[in-house]
């Protein structure tokens, strides 16, 4: 049996690998085990994708021929999506998008209680996947309804809103929404909580997110904030749940900065819970050392948002994430929210006595680190490969005590990522591209 969940939900390029029927299915298997005594209801939400209609469609048809109302919000954030499912009103959501994929690319990300499913209960809805046409549905009298309102969305606002408090007030700050998600909240919000807002590629037309824009791609925020003379820019990615900021001079501010940053200020205020921050393999050595040095202690997870909130909730820790941006305030979010994450890194911002954005984020030292993705068909067998086995190895064994490697296969996508890391960075690059070269050739 095919396996269809990933590291984020199930992904593929739309129309070919995630089809109307999947998701149909998807919907159908979601119904199921939502099962009840009535009153069974799922909100979904999609990003701008122009595959998303469809995609909408098809699932809310299968959730409907198990007997669940359907509450549509429309393009919304991923964020918002968890927010309103898990506000008691819902058994369950499920997001329609692939978040920083390019625009031919879709997912369904399915949400109970807020957060993302456990992987007992992503089995669970494989397996009724491959048997959504046995599974037994109702008459036409418990068919479900579909109906569309955004109106919930109000209260995410009102909750971002209420989080901010008066950080914003007379800031100059650019926003680069990706031509996806946050273009429908993002401008409107931080406008309305007093900041000066430039604002670009919030102009989604259905095949221009994440298209040279957006956390993937910050470059052009990175210049009109430096042209410009902004205070600092925020780059989300194409359903919001991610956040690269940019300081005053146009530098880029990513994941484990802005985590840096965030967890040094309650460190100092005794706000940071066990004194723990959360964070993946993939996080610079770098910001390790300044918690630690501060006093506090760092956990490493696997990959993957999902990896780090099981950690968080299992530590009792209240700030974790990714370097790619995905930033979790446990006490605030059950999921990782860009638009969220903006709003505390400035209310830390405003805390620090007048600091700006690159003042704080030198704090976090970065030690060199080259990651490299390499496009290869067979992503799962580089550890079984001979000769890609032991050149990992000999390269690892090369940089023993000055650096690391780490390689694994990317969970969203049909490439392997290597990343890395070290004091010298000629060595570390140099190896970095001879181990993509070398993937390319023994994995495809």
């Amino acid at each position: 049996m095919p396996r269809l969940f990933g590291t984020d939900g199930i992904r593929g390029v739309a129309n070919v690998d995630l089809t109307p029927t999947l998701a149909h299915d998807l919907g159908r298997a979601v119904g199921h085990l939502v099962d009840g005594d009535g009153g069974r209801r799922v909100v979904v939400g999609r990003d701008t994708r122009r595959s998303g209609d469809m995609l909408v469609a098809a699932l809310s048809a299968g959730l409907a021929s198990m007997g669940a109302d359907v509450v549509d919000l429309g393009v919304v954030t991923t964020p918002c999506l968890s927010f309103v499912a898990g506000g008691g009103s819902f058994d369950a959501g499920v997001m329609v998008s692939a978040s920083h994929n390019p625009a031919e690319d879709n997912g369904l990300k399915v949400v109970s209680g807020g957060r993302k499913v456990d992987d007992e209960a992503e089995e669970q809805l494989e397996r009724l996947i491959f048997q959504a046409e046995a599974l037994p549905g109702p008459g036409n009298a418990r068919l479900g309804r579909i109906r569309h309102d955004a109106a919930p969305v109000a209260d995410y606002r009102d909750h971002l809103l209420r989080a901010a408090e008066d950080a914003f007030g007379g800031l100059r700050i650019g926003l680069d929404c990706a031509n996806g998600s946050a273009s429908v909240i993002a401008p409107e919000l931080f406008a309305d909580l007093g900041a000066e807002v430039t604002v670009l590629f919030a102009e989604p037309d259905g095949v221009n997110i994440n298209e040279g824009c957006g956390s993937t791609h910050p470059e052009v925020l990175a210049a009109t904030v430096r042209d410009r003379r902004l205070d600092l820019g925020f780059a989300f990615d194409g359903d919001a749940d991610r956040l690269i900021a940019v300081d005053e001079r146009g530098e880029l501010v990513d994941g484990d900065a802005v985590m840096g940053i965030c967890a040094l200020d309650r460190l100092a205020a005794g706000t940071l819970t066990n004194e723990l921050l959360v964070v993946t393999v993939m996080s610079n050595a770098g910001l390790e050392r300044a918690i630690v040095e501060a006093g506090g202690r760092v956990i490493r997870t696997p990959v993957g948002d999902r990896n780090v909130f099981r950690a968080m909730e299992r530590t009792g820790a209240v700030l974790g994430g990714e370097q790619s941006g995905h930033v979790i305030f446990r006490d605030r979010a059950s999921t990782g929210d860009g638009l969220l994450t903006a709003i505390e890194l400035t209310r830390t911002l405003r805390a620090s006595g007048g600091a700006c954005l690159s003042e704080l984020a030198s704090r976090i030292p970065r030690l060199p680190q080259v990651m490299l993705n390499s496009a290869v068909r067979h992503k799962d067998q580089w550890q079984v490969d001979p000769e890609f086995g032991a050149a990992v190895a000999q390269a690892t064994n090369v940089l023993r005590g000055r650096g690391r490697i780490l390689v694994r296969p990317s969970g969203t996508e049909p490439k392997i990522r290597i990343m890395v890391e070290g004091d010298d960075a000629d060595e570390i690059t140099e190896i970095a591209r001879e181990l993509a070269r070398l993937a390319e050739t023994r994995l495809n």
